[in-house]
C-alpha cells in the first residue's frame, strides 16, 4: 500500500497539519489569536511580548511570515520563534506587539492570510 507524505503526517500527528510551499505567492488561511506573557518560546529564546514574532506549529523557527488580517487589511511580517498555538482552528499565535499592529489585539482573533517570505 503507497502511502503520501500528507497521509503519514497525519497518522504521526493526529491531527492534519498544513504545509506551506516556499513560494511567496502561496499563503494559508485561517484564524490567528495572539499571547502576552510566556518566559521562553520553544526556540530557547526569552519571550518579548513587544517583539514581531509568532508561534506555528510546523515552520522552522526563524521563518519569516506576513500575516495580514482580512478584516482590515494590516500586515505585519514576524519571525517563527515559538510552538503552538494550541487550539483548534488556529494556524498562528502572534507576538502582542504584532497583534496591535494588525488590529485583532481588541478581539483576541481574527481571520489572517499568513504568507511565507524568502
Amino acid at each position: 500500500m503507497k502511502r503520501t507524505l500528507a497521509a503519514l503526517l497525519i497518522c504521526a500527528f493526529a491531527t492534519p497539519i498544513s504545509i506551506l510551499s516556499t513560494n511567496a505567492a502561496e499563503a494559508q488561511t485561517g484564524m490567528a489569536s495572539y499571547y502576552k506573557s510566556g518566559k521562553r518560546t520553544a526556540n530557547g529564546e526569552t519571550f518579548d511580548p513587544n517583539g514581531y514574532t509568532a508561534a506555528h506549529r510546523s515552520l522552522k523557527f526563524g521563518t519569516r511570515v506576513r500575516v495580514t488580517n482580512l478584516l482590515n487589511g494590516r500586515s505585519v511580517i514576524v519571525r517563527i520563534n515559538d510552538r503552538g498555538p494550541f487550539v483548534r482552528g488556529r494556524i498562528i499565535d502572534l507576538a502582542y506587539a504584532a497583534a496591535k499592529a494588525v488590529g485583532l489585539h481588541d478581539s483576541g482573533v481574527a481571520k489572517v492570510e499568513v504568507a511565507l517570505l524568502n
